[in-house]
């Protein structure tokens, strides 16, 4: 089974439009991906999935100007099982979910999940690309980029 890793991609999108300011994830894989999000709001942390994201396709996650400088994503392979993860735990739900607080998951009847951390710094919008790469190599995740 291939090891899955997160990348990402800097795109400067030049349009007639103005730019989209957002957090978006993009599926570079030919597999169905269930995301979830962490994120720090006035009232504390927050945890908020499922959006399912088809293979080749994105979608947004938050919309608008970033309000948090740091935010938390976590991923499954829907078709072969895989995930993308990190470090950070936080609280997910086997339905959609929007779940305060990230302590004492299992407690409160939710499933503990490793989080990856994107330190956004001061950009107004954010993407994360999800692929696939063959295990040989293991490549750390990577950062996300600024998507203007």
């Amino acid at each position: 089974m291939p090891l899955l890793i997160l990348a990402v991609s800097l795109s400067a999108v030049v349009m007639a439009s103005p730019a989209r300011a957002d957090f978006r994830v993009c599926n570079a894989t030919q597999n169905l991906v269930g995301v979830g999000i962490g994120y720090r709001a006035k009232a504390g942390w927050i945890t908020e999935g499922w959006w399912h994201i088809e293979g080749s396709s994105c979608k947004t996650l938050i919309e608008g100007p970033l309000s948090s400088r740091f935010y938390y994503l976590y991923a499954e392979d829907a078709e072969r099982g895989g995930r993308w993860d990190g470090p950070i735990n936080m609280c997910v739900a086997e339905k959609e979910f929007k779940i305060a607080g990230v302590t004492d998951c299992v407690a409160r009847g939710f499933q503990r999940a490793g989080f990856q951390e994107y330190d956004t710094g001061e950009q107004a919008s954010w993407m994360v690309q999800l692929t696939d790469e063959p295990a040989t190599g293991g490549a750390p995740a990577a950062p996300g980029t600024n998507s203007q």
